[in-house]
């Protein structure tokens, strides 16, 4: 009886407690339902350029072996194309021999051109092994190093949005966001307050994620530590806004850790850790709303490509907005707890 009873009162809550029976529900379908589109798209078709080809038949060999071709009149036009990121490779011929230019930043797609190439060859009438050279990377170059600039935005974007979440929350469960808002203080200067506050742990974390994984793990590093730091700390920062913002429409812990799924897990598919070229294009498109996802592609121009501003003002200004566009919305979330 007493069974009975304590079962009867957990079905209840769950009953009572509509966004806990959602998540439970709908969230692994959810989740399911992502991960079939994104893993189950189309084949990935890499750009390779043909430069000054002995045979006018070995284009149509490649594009038959699953690639996309473009022929270059000379190699230096193939390189800009190459640098350009219009190219994952080329393959030019100087007196007949072969040599083959990889762009070299994802090491999957370098394996699956040098072994779509060695098919190809062996199979036409190309039967020398092409020399390869790399703009990006080396032939040593591990699938770590590659995902490896994105899980460091990753973990610092979630640990810090799970600490921003919980320890905000707990400022308003606790009275002390409420006795703050009795006083004259107004509402920008309680989210500017919080967010220098948090921001000084935030630094840190960027700070020693970013050195553990280069110093210690070893990563492939070709770029300047400081933008590592600078768009670390950018993504962490707009962790931090986007944390605070959702806190407001919780009540307790775990509802901070409902929103992992419908926030932090869908950017881990749209953040560069699996090829978005797999996805069919109009899934594409929704990185373009995932702050990850510009993180993680900066961190591996800096990394990987050794890009300096030039290539990555962008991402850095869009982390900016979003950070902005998040705290402009706490200020307004606050408007529940004390309209001034």
């Amino acid at each position: 009886m007493r069974i009975r009873a304590l079962a009867i009162r957990i079905i209840r809550q769950f009953v009572r407690d509509k966004r806990t029976l959602a998540l439970l529900l709908l969230a692994p379908l959810l989740i399911l339902g992502l991960m079939k589109l994104v893993f189950n798209g189309h084949a990935i078709e890499p750009d390779i350029g043909i430069v000054q080809a002995p045979v006018p038949a070995f284009a149509g060999q490649l594009k038959t072996a699953g690639a996309h071709v473009v022929a270059y009149d000379t190699a230096d036009a193939a390189e800009r194309a190459l640098r350009a990121r219009e190219l994952d490779a080329y393959l030019a011929f100087d007196g007949g021999k072969p040599a083959l230019r990889l762009e070299g930043s994802d090491p999957s797609v370098n394996k699956s051109i040098l072994l779509l190439l060695q098919r190809t060859m062996s199979a036409g009438t190309q039967a020398a092994q092409p020399a390869v050279t790399y703009l990006h990377g080396s032939e040593d170059m591990a699938s770590f190093d590659s995902f490896g600039p994105v899980l460091i935005g990753f973990f610092s974007f979630f640990f810090v949005f799970m600490l921003a979440g919980v320890s905000f929350l707990r400022e308003r469960t606790s009275g002390t966001l409420e006795r703050l808002l009795a006083t004259p203080i107004r509402r920008s200067e309680v989210v500017l307050g919080y967010l220098s506050g948090f921001g000084l742990f935030t630094l840190l974390q960027a700070a020693l994620i970013a050195w553990f994984a280069i110093d210690v793990l070893g990563l492939y590093m070709d770029g300047s530590i400081w933008y590592v730091l600078l768009m670390n700390l950018l993504l962490s920062l707009t962790a931090l806004t986007l944390g605070t913002l959702l806190s407001s429409f919780a009540s307790n812990e775990f509802q901070i850790i409902q929103f992992i799924p419908l926030v932090v897990v869908p950017q881990v598919f749209f953040s560069g850790l699996f090829n978005l070229d797999a996805m069919t294009p109009w899934l594409q498109h929704l990185s373009r709303i995932m702050p990850l996802y510009y993180g993680a592609d900066a961190m591996r121009d800096i990394m990987i490509r050794g890009e300096g501003w030039s290539e990555i003002y962008t991402d850095v200004y869009v982390l900016i907005g979003f950070s902005a566009v998040f705290a402009l919305l706490n200020v307004l979330a606050l408007k529940k707890h004390r309209a001034i």
